[in-house]
């Protein structure tokens, strides 16, 4: 199989660098960029960032029926979304061709590269097709807008996704052109074996439409509870609005970074009963998925 890269009409350009889709190789790890010093960190950083491997749920689920996988909201509010991670993360506003605004969620990867979900780019019933449009707003806190917005006409997502939908290719790219990126930091990506993904803590942080209305940063995190070819399933409670968001990772021997194995899109809808967990999900970051991702940031950097 071939993963290949597909741009909206609007973008400039094309990418058709074709990938061929095998076995999971080897670990790879591509570190991200800190961005601007933060004078101290952030108390949510301290608080709420979890590491390495757990063999138990932080706590049990107990509701199969809803994004929020317990009887209570387990999500904190991010307040200092102008600090190191939270700025890396980006409020979409995604216009539809209709006219209708929608609301996701982005993350840094490059410069000028903002890595989401692909139905934020590309949906045939909600979308209309291509978005015509998407602002993008680092660090978003309400009526705040810590390092400005930038409107973008110009996506990507993979040839796959385009064609069907199908969940496992869910991602795609923002291009932006203006240089965001180099301030508020770049995320890490990495693939892991699936042994490295089972149990990992991982961290969840988004812009829902509730609370906030897609103002607003909300965060969550714990453990891996299923590992497939493509996708990676996890006990975080996440909202509409948050599709986009990073499911992010720190390593042992890239401590300092945050690195994203998955990209958030789906709720416990999404999860295949066969599986027997309760657990929303993201398809995972794999090579072929990298390739296309690199192609994504190059155009950035020209």
């Amino acid at each position: 199989m071939v993963l290949k890269s597909v741009d909206n009409p609007a973008s400039q350009g094309s990418l058709d660098n074709g990938r061929e889709t095998g076995n999971l190789v080897p670990r790879e790890v591509i570190s991200g960029s800190k961005g601007l010093l933060d004078v101290t960190p952030a108390r949510a950083s301290k608080r709420f960032l979890v590491r390495g491997t757990r063999s138990e749920p932080l706590r049990n689920p107990s509701s199969i029926f809803e994004s929020l996988l317990t009887d209570i909201d387990r999500r904190k509010q991010i307040l200092e979304t102008e600090l190191t991670p939270w700025r890396m993360i980006c409020a979409l506003e995604i216009t539809s061709q209709s006219g209708s605004v929608y609301v996701g969620t982005g993350w840094f990867a490059a410069p000028r590269t903002v890595i989401t979900a692909g139905h934020c780019v590309f949906d045939p019933v909600e979308l209309g097709g291509w978005a015509k449009s998407i602002r993008v707003i680092p660090g978003r806190d309400g009526a705040e807008e810590p390092f400005h917005s930038v409107q973008s006409s110009s996506f990507s997502t993979t040839d796959t996704w385009l064609a069907s939908q199908d969940p496992d290719f869910d991602y795609a790219a923002i291009h932006i052109d203006i240089d965001i990126g180099s301030k508020v930091g770049t995320f890490g990506i990495g693939v892991l074996p699936d042994s490295e993904l089972a149990n990992r803590l991982v961290n969840v942080s988004g812009y829902p439409v509730s609370p906030g209305n897609g103002r607003q940063q909300y965060f969550h995190a714990n453990r891996v509870k299923a590992v497939t070819t493509r996708r990676v399933f996890y006990d975080v409670d996440t909202i509409g609005g948050q599709s986009g968001a990073p499911v992010w990772a720190y390593l042992d021997d890239h401590s300092d970074i945050p690195t994203v194995v998955a990209i958030h899109a789906y709720g416990v809808g999404g999860t295949p009963a066969s599986l027997n967990v309760v657990a929303n999900s993201g398809p995972r970051l794999l090579p072929d998925v990298i390739e296309v991702i690199k192609d994504w940031v190059a155009r950035g950097s020209t």
